[in-house]
């Protein structure tokens, strides 16, 4: 429900108490006290004089916790594979010798062909190759047990080493740089957006830390 939730409310209230550095949060208890109070005898009100409010609520928590629920079941699913034993990782992936994070790179690239390419100039002691279906879903509007139950993100958090969940730790990171290689045109730019957008929404960390790289493919060949 909170998702869906917006208050506003003012308090007046002699020396206020707040919590952490930020005083982001009020946190006198006589205020929790008192607002509690009030919006239950409200709520209570509003929800008497109009029962199809109160059924909403109740569908729209039903909802929440149906979404809850499958998410869980798909973390669960995703945890029971290991991300660092070799025969849970994806089929398409060209993995490399190294087991060094620190100089071992994942190339993510557009496809089959791609990757057939970049497989053949890449140095196997260090350079790995995933090569994705299509374009990814956009996670901005697909919630987490949607986004596990798809293959292409599956194979990709497994190959990175990324938890089973949004924000995990990234202490079992396979790859030092993880560098998004798309075709130079309108898809691939598109491509490499919605990869962007899932590593940073899913495991910003990578970003923080500096895991994240772009290639830059060439335009032309010279023979």
């Amino acid at each position: 429900v909170r998702p869906s939730l917006t208050a506003v409310m003012q308090v007046k209230i002699s020396q206020p108490e707040f919590e952490g550095q930020t005083k982001a949060k009020l946190g006198s208890t006589e205020a929790t006290r008192a607002v509690s109070t009030c919006v239950s005898e409200a709520l209570t009100e509003k929800f008497d004089m109009s029962p199809e409010i109160l059924n909403a609520v109740v569908g729209k928590c039903l909802q929440a916790q149906k979404a809850a629920d499958a998410a869980r079941k798909a973390r669960e699913m995703v945890r029971r594979k290991s991300v660092l034993k070799s025969s849970t990782l994806p089929g398409k992936l060209a993995d490399c010798i190294s087991r060094d994070t620190a100089e071992s790179e994942l190339f993510i690239v557009e496809g089959d062909s791609a990757g057939g390419s970049t497989k053949q100039a890449r140095d196997r002691k260090f350079q790995a190759v995933l090569p994705l279906r299509g374009k990814i879903l956009n996670i901005e509007k697909t919630d987490e047990a949607t986004l596990l139950k798809n293959q292409e993100l599956s194979n990709l958090i497994l190959a990175v080493g990324l938890g089973s969940r949004r924000g995990a730790s990234i202490d079992r990171l396979r790859y030092g740089r993880v560098i998004i290689l798309t075709d130079a045109d309108v898809d691939g730019s598109h491509i490499q957006m919605l990869l962007m957008t899932f590593l940073f929404r899913y495991a910003r960390e990578l970003f923080e830390k500096g895991h994240v790289y772009i290639g830059v493919p060439p335009l032309y060949k010279v023979q």
